[in-house]
């Protein structure tokens, strides 16, 4: 007898829709297999459901089955596939009716005693099955609120195989999971760090704060010490709040991976995620015989700190420097081309020399001029091109250190950033984030027109630094940003000079 059930399989963190066709045969001995590029964990899934069907009181068919999953030609991957088989060599058997079926997609891992496991990507599966018609969804308890943050989608949670069974033949009504999707986008103020704990710093706090109001890329170049780790640890206390469709494309990546933490269903915060120095170029762009996501894509949304950058072998660093660019990831292979999202703002550190200290007033820099430029000659000049903001954070004093007062909080910067983001949101009418570091050319022409004093400065710089076309729109994106931190509707001359005096390091690197 012939099943026919749904289920849906991943290619990166994009859902596709599979039938899973069981036809358990009359005769014969042979052993069951599947077909339709399954990979080795699905092959495997023949053991796990036998065992399983066996342990949970049924009957496991003695004659040869065969399970197609279509359609032939998309690799099949991950466990997924064993209740829906489960499911189909029950209905082959004639247990389960072969009806009502048709709008129900089907997922999760089976345990040998018939318990059904999670499995990754659910988010990703259930918002495919939505858009291609699919009304009702059949899950592990464990993923079932990650699925039923998607609208339009019924979502059942199973524990066992005999409860799926007993589902699907009208025995054991289940009711449906629903969450309360603001209750899960609440996001609490009081977090660990505040940028009050960073002595001093005032004018590189100015700094991210217009990295963070902007959306800009920034690098903090300094000596040991002076606090650009910290600094950027906290600047994520200060970014708005993730929206809903933020959420939902940047939890996709993390459940893809299996990284979504089990009591959460959607990212409520923006990820921050800071990669060792020894990070592969794979880890951090994404790749594998089954392309997943990387560091980059697991940033989407939020912030990649790469500390000690310097550090980076210089052909990983190159490979940033299109995401940087596109806000995406493209992984290519012979039969295969993966997109990625990759929508992030680059926190960079480093010190200025192999030591640490040129250039610092606390301690003797002891590299020769050699040594330094060959040390800043490991990052390309493209490649900081594309940083919009350098700044120098130099070493604390001693008074400074000490001080506990007139310090620069977190609420405060936080306010100015989502004052400066509404602005932004409203200027670019978008619901999913865009920012004035996301500016096309075009754009950069309209929003950024500049008067004849602003002008004047800017072309000044251009030819004095030998700057770039591309640093040139950097410099308009960030003037953009000034201005709408100071409330301006115009980019006004101070603003343009501000912008500039982020792009001086240009002449070091």
């Amino acid at each position: 007898m012939l099943a026919r059930l749904h289920s849906v399989t991943l290619e990166g963190i994009d859902g596709v829709i599979c039938e899973v066709e069981v036809d358990v045969g009359r005769g014969g001995f042979e052993k069951s297999v599947i077909v339709g590029l399954p990979d080795t964990a699905v092959k495997e899934s023949i053991e796990r459901v036998r065992s399983a069907i066996v342990n949970c009181g049924y009957r496991h068919p003695k004659t040869q089955s065969v399970i197609n999953l279509a359609p032939a030609d998309v690799k099949k991957a991950g466990p997924a596939f064993d209740l829906p088989i489960a499911l189909g060599m029950l209905i082959g058997q004639g247990v389960l009716a072969n009806s009502g079926l048709n709008d129900v997609i089907i997922v999760g891992e089976l345990a040998l005693d018939g318990r059904v496991r999670p499995v990754n990507g659910v988010l990703s599966m259930a918002m495919t099955a939505v858009e291609s018609g699919f009304g009702r969804m059949i899950v592990p308890l464990e993923n079932a609120k990650e699925a039923a943050v998607v609208e339009k989608m019924e979502v059942f949670a199973v524990g066992s195989l005999t409860q799926a069974a007993g589902f699907l033949s009208g025995q054991l009504p289940l009711e449906t999971t629903t969450v309360d999707i603001e209750e899960l986008l609440k996001v609490s103020s009081n977090y660990e760090v505040d940028f009050a704990d960073v002595k001093g710093q005032e004018s590189v706090k100015r700094a991210v704060t217009v990295a963070a109001a902007g959306g800009h890329n920034i690098m903090m170049i300094g000596p040991p010490g002076a606090g650009k780790t910290m600094l950027a640890q906290r600047l994520a206390t200060i970014l708005p709040p993730l929206s809903l469709a933020e959420s939902l494309e940047a939890t996709r990546v993390y459940s893809s991976v299996g990284l979504l933490d089990k009591d959460k269903a959607l990212l409520a915060t923006r990820p921050v995620r800071m990669p060792h120095h020894s990070a592969s170029g794979p880890a951090l762009i994404g790749g594998g015989t089954m392309p997943r996501p990387g560091e980059l894509s697991l940033a989407h949304f939020g912030i990649l700190f790469l500390d000690e950058f310097v550090e980076f072998p210089r052909h990983v660093l190159e490979m940033i420097r299109q995401p940087l660019e596109d806000g995406f990831v493209i992984v290519s292979r012979a039969k295969k081309t993966i997109k990625f999202p990759a929508q992030f703002m680059l926190v960079a550190a480093m010190n200025p020399c192999p030591c640490g200290y040129f250039g610092s007033d606390a301690r003797r820099c002891k590299c020769t001029p050699g040594q330094i430029a060959r040390y800043l000659s490991k990052v390309s000049g493209p490649l900081v091109d594309r940083i919009d903001i350098h700044i120098e954070v130099p070493a604390i004093s001693f008074s400074k250190l000490r001080s506990r007062s007139g310090q620069l909080d977190s609420a405060a910067m936080r306010k100015a950033v989502v004052g400066a983001r509404e602005v932004q949101a409203e200027r670019f009418g978008s619901k999913v984030i865009m920012t004035n570091a996301r500016m096309s050319h075009k754009q950069v022409e309209r929003f950024c027109t500049l008067d004849s004093a602003s002008e004047l400065i800017l072309r000044q710089a251009m030819t004095e630094f030998g700057l770039s076309a591309r640093a040139h729109d950097k410099i308009c994106k960030v003037a953009r940003t000034i201005a709408d931190l100071a409330g301006a509707k115009a980019i006004a001359p101070e603003h343009v000079a501000e912008a500039i005096s982020y792009r001086k390091l240009d002449r070091r690197l």
